[in-house]
């Protein structure tokens, strides 16, 4: 198969997002074990999405880099919830971070969207 960059960058960008998850799943475990005031529930819950969310995008984010039209959409659904949390952060946190999440959702959902991606994936 021929090399795509944009699907091959837009694969490298949800490998990122991917590794963004794990990280904060990491974060919440050190908070989890070290908070003197922790409801276990809503802490194991909390952790436990995080870490099944950065399986999953690692999933799609693989799927997609073998080529599969089937990836497509739950990748474009993930930069769907980027752009979301991004809005929220602009809304209510650090602005910071929500435009950077903006930017990368947008830029990820439209290297996936592209039409080189699209041929690249049979969806013509």
């Amino acid at each position: 198969m021929p090399s795509v960059p944009t699907l091959e960058w837009g694969v490298r960008l949800l490998y990122l997002q991917s590794a963004g998850l794990a990280a904060l799943t990491a974060y919440l475990i050190v908070l989890d074990l070290t908070r003197d005031n922790v409801v276990i529930a809503v802490a194991a819950s909390l952790t436990v999405m995080a870490a099944l969310a950065a399986a999953a995008v690692f999933l799609v984010a693989r799927a997609l880099g073998r080529r599969s039209v089937r990836a497509r959409g739950p990748a474009v659904v993930v930069q769907l919830f980027l752009l979301a949390t991004g809005g929220f952060l602009i809304q209510y946190g650090t602005i910071w971070a929500g435009v950077t999440l903006l930017a990368l959702g947008t830029l990820t959902a439209a290297l996936i969207l592209v039409p080189p991606s699209s041929r690249a994936l049979g969806v013509d």
